[in-house]
């Protein structure tokens, strides 16, 4: 299992209480293929740097969770079927440890 942090840009047409349940919806392929979610937080309607499928707002979350790669690749995959969602990204965090 590896560490990632997910992304998620949401159509900013629909209700924000709705975004949580949509997405547990899909976290819940990663926790029954063994992985866990460590924090799911919705941060609501922001302001995008550039137009994304000509909308200027978007309804961000960020999902941290452990899986395996092609958990990730999967979870990447389903999102990016569904309609509203605008924009993923998947990343593996960076370590903390500073050498010197």
């Amino acid at each position: 299992m590896r560490a990632y942090e997910l992304m998620v840009l949401i159509d900013p047409e629909i209700d924000e209480r709705t975004v949580e349940p949509t997405l547990r919806k899909y976290l819940d392929q990663v926790i029954e293929g063994g992985g866990t979610v460590d924090e799911l937080d919705v941060w609501g309607r922001r302001r995008l740097a550039y137009e994304i499928q000509k909308k200027d707002e978007a309804v961000y979350a960020v999902v941290s969770f452990n899986a395996t790669p092609e958990q990730s690749q999967e979870l990447d995959r389903q999102l990016s079927l569904n309609e509203i969602v605008m924009r993923t990204k998947i990343i593996r965090p960076e370590d903390q440890k500073i050498t010197l």
